[in-house]
């Protein structure tokens, strides 16, 4: 058997995303006798379990997270597929807001993706910090944010983004320094709020020697090898090395991502691009 019924892989993108066959059997609109069966059919003629089930939930075995890559990619291109022949003439703006972060890694292909999809729909990005974000939501100034949640900023949950200490290869073991040399967004960034409890958790002594509203900032001071930076994982660039616990520095809370909506996004564009965030981000 080697054709892949996509609704088939929906339903086991919607087992994987809720960790329960339930509740997964709610979002594809299915009985839930009905997903069971269809997926251990597909178990059945691959020869390898997809899901390893538990007393309170089902997780994704080896296998399984292999499927659920290709799965994704072949849902996600089915969508565009569609839109491009049923919605090809949708015409308007979106203005999203997005903290640097997360505009260097996460929403570059996303953008490109729809815009190859709704060439007509101009699209505002604005970069800036997710607390400064969040009243612009209510203020109707963006359409949509995808930001790390903070006060004042509800919205759609997407994922949980792990977060890392960055630091250069060539700096001579710099996290061994005490005080802790740090380089971190300013006051009200969760991710340094995350970061700075788990250092005072651990006891370890550390110093700011850089605050910066801008990932550039903290990378510039990262790769001079003056200081480390605890970043979203998805936000550290390939030539920096990834530190952790086996460095003996803290492990960090993770990142929180949503997606938020003015009350002036109720267009089709808006939708468009929200349903694709969410398409795209969600893991």
């Amino acid at each position: 058997m080697k054709a892949l019924d996509l609704d088939v892989l929906a339903m086991i993108v919607a087992v994987a995303d809720t960790g329960n066959i339930s509740r997964a059997a709610e979002v594809v609109h299915r009985s839930q006798s009905a997903v069971s069966m269809q997926i251990k059919t597909l178990e059945t003629a691959l020869g390898k379990p997809l899901f390893v089930r538990g007393p309170r939930n089902v997780m994704p075995t080896q296998d399984g997270e292999v499927l659920l890559t290709y799965a994704r990619r072949m849902l996600a291109l089915r969508d565009e597929a569609w839109a491009a022949v049923v919605r090809p003439d949708i015409t308007g703006r979106v203005v999203i807001g997005v903290p640097d972060d997360y505009a260097s890694s996460l929403l570059p292909s996303i953008l490109k993706k729809f815009s190859a999809t709704y060439p007509k729909v101009e699209i505002q990005v604005v970069g800036l910090p997710s607390v400064a974000l969040a009243p612009m939501v209510k203020d109707g100034s963006v359409d949509l944010v995808c930001a790390t949640r903070v006060k004042g900023l509800s919205g759609e949950f997407i994922r949980f983004e792990p977060m890392v200490w960055a630091a250069s290869p060539a700096a001579h073991e710099i996290w061994r320094e005490r005080p802790l040399p740090i380089a971190v967004f300013l006051p009200g960034s969760v991710a340094r709020e995350n970061a700075i409890r788990s250092l005072e958790r651990e006891k370890i002594g550390y110093r700011t020697s850089y605050e910066s509203p801008s990932l550039m900032g903290l990378l510039s001071m990262v790769e001079a090898g003056l200081a480390i930076a605890p970043l979203a994982r998805c936000a550290v660039p390939a030539h920096l090395s990834l530190l952790g616990q086996a460095q003996g520095l803290p492990e960090i809370d993770p990142l929180e991502v949503v997606l938020a909506r003015s009350s002036k996004s109720k267009r089709p564009p808006c939708d468009f691009l929200a349903e694709k965030i969410m398409t795209e981000l969600r893991l």
